[in-house]
């Protein structure tokens, strides 16, 4: 019989405090039905007593139809010296009516006589009296033990105490916290292993990745007995970050047998990571293990071709296990095969023998000898490739296009772009004020659009990157433009080429947009005055 782990989700609390992540009440509100829909069975949702944003969220919580989760609320132990019942936080916490609350408290005795200030014998009490205060009001208790491999390393006899502390008084489990995160793998397996050995409660792991061993870390702690995993969806969060739940849930459920989430959710992984990373509005990072775009990209001829004969000789898992796709790269490195099973996502009727594809192949290396790159921009590949095959009518064509700049004085923007586009038989002209000539030219051509094709208004540019291609060239060399767009679902990176930036840069954003109004199959609202 499968092992079953209890996945908590931190996002909300410990995810929030990474450097540049601000959640609004509704993005908190979105993460966890994001969480609910993947069937994550607790999200660790915020600590109302530290500010009136999570108590306004708990309030709030109430609306949601949650099928799989169940909402936690975190705060710590009762202040030293007073009685549970008159501590702020915790009135705080019982106010935010969840099923379960995380508590954590001090389990290293630095900290307690250098930040508690106060007793060993007190520290216990203050853990063991809030875990009896919860209890009493029929709460699931989870006592985070902060700080628990320091706190054991430095004193063994203490840490194991403040546990006794809180399994006595009711504690339905005892997470072991590396707080810091510098332990390495092996010392969490054997304080786990000694901690899982000792206690009939349930253990948990809760690590952080500074030292870059978290998600390794806390699949240790699992086989040392640990059933209870918590941590971040995408590894944000303090410092160098919190354990990545994206990596560990089908590192334990497909490579170790464990039972994390639904079976019939874990396609759902990768789609997940994306909707996370929109609403933290943060970009999902290429390289990550399972979910990123790059994880089972294949440049090299021979890769792709290993991967289209035998996908286990280049890729440890089937990508659709977790809701990804394999790609291939485009590049003058790709074999024939790899440029035939790119294009056959697109157009399956292209096969070895048809002539078309000799032409294309013979394309591709004449644009990439102009300077483009199309392993990092499959849209303006398929655009490539869909209008050599005549599939592609324009759907705009530039009339002109004229940029001002200045430096900024007391206005808010340094260049405005004037630009006139047919569409048709029609022609819309409109002008874009923006930070630097690119950010301008977009508002531009997106105010001449829209009315034509409305779908763009859904989309915007993520990122923007410029690559010089000959520096002995100077400021006469040709660059190469890499824009990366996104609609809220799916991302898009498209690639300009010219020894004028402005000119390059008006090609990548040109065909981003082009890329979206094929993908919706868009065509021209001719109602325009």
């Amino acid at each position: 019989m499968k092992r079953k782990v209890e996945i908590l989700d931190s996002t909300l609390r410990d995810g929030a405090q990474a450097e540049g992540i601000s959640f609004s009440v509704e993005d908190k509100l979105a993460v966890t039905k994001l969480l609910d829909e993947l069937g994550v069975p607790y999200v660790e949702a915020g600590n109302p007593g530290s500010n009136p944003k999570d108590l306004e969220f708990f309030r709030r919580a109430s609306e949601l139809s949650l099928k799989n989760t169940k909402l936690v609320a975190f705060g710590s132990t009762r202040r030293k010296n007073i009685t549970v019942e008159d501590d702020a936080n915790v009135k705080a916490l019982l106010a935010a009516d969840t099923e379960a609350v995380a508590l954590f408290g001090k389990c290293w005795d630095l900290h307690v006589s250098d930040i508690l200030r106060t007793t060993e014998q007190e520290n216990f009490a203050m853990i063991a009296d809030t875990v009896a205060f919860f209890k009493s009001k029929g709460k699931r208790v989870i006592f985070d033990a902060e700080h628990f491999f320091d706190g054991y390393k430095a004193n063994p006899e203490f840490a194991i105490k403040a546990l006794e502390a809180a399994a006595s008084a009711g504690a339905d489990v005892l997470t072991l916290c590396d707080t810091n995160g510098g332990c390495f793998p092996n010392e969490i397996y054997e304080i786990t292993k000694t901690v899982v050995d000792r206690f009939d409660v349930a253990v948990g792991i809760h690590v952080h990745n500074d030292g870059g061993m978290a998600v390794a870390n806390s699949i240790v702690a699992v086989e040392a007995g640990a059933s209870h995993v918590q941590g971040t969806y995408l590894g944000f969060g303090e410092r160098s970050g919190n354990a990545n739940l994206s990596t560990i849930i089908p590192n334990l459920q497909l490579k170790r047998g464990y039972i994390c989430i639904p079976q019939d959710c874990m396609n759902n992984l990768t789609p997940a990571a994306r909707s996370m990373a929109e609403i933290a509005n943060i970009r999902l990072g290429r390289g990550e293990p399972y979910v990123g775009r790059s994880a089972f990209a294949h440049k090299a001829g021979m890769h792709a071709d290993g991967v289209l004969k035998n996908s286990a000789t280049f890729e440890h898992i089937p990508p659709e296990l977790v809701g990804n796709q394999r790609r291939f790269l485009m590049s003058e490195i790709s074999g024939r095969t790899a440029v035939l099973e790119r294009i056959k996502h697109f157009c399956p009727q292209i096969t070895k023998t048809s002539p078309e594809l000799n032409d294309i192949i013979e394309q591709l290396k004449r644009m990439e000898l102009e300077g483009y790159q199309y392993e990092g921009a499959d849209a303006s590949f398929e655009l490539l490739v869909r209008k050599l095959l005549g599939q592609v009518k324009p759907f705009f064509k530039l009339g002109y296009y004229r940029i001002t700049g200045e430096k900024p004085n007391t206005t808010d923007y340094s260049a405005v772009a004037t630009l006139k586009v047919h569409v048709g038989d029609k022609a819309q002209t409109a002008a874009g004020e923006g930070n630097g000539p690119v950010n301008a030219l977009d508002k531009a051509l997106r105010s001449a659009l829209c009315g034509f094709y409305p779908a763009l208004s859904e989309f915007r540019l993520v990122d923007y990157k410029v690559r010089v291609m000959d520096s002995k060239q100077a400021t006469a060399a040709r660059v190469r433009v890499l824009i990366t767009s996104t609609d809220g679902k799916n991302e898009w990176t498209t690639v300009g080429v010219s020894s004028d930036v402005i000119e390059a840069s008006w090609l990548a954003l040109s065909e981003s947009m082009e890329y979206k109004l094929v993908c919706e199959n868009a065509k021209p609202n001719q109602q325009i005055d």
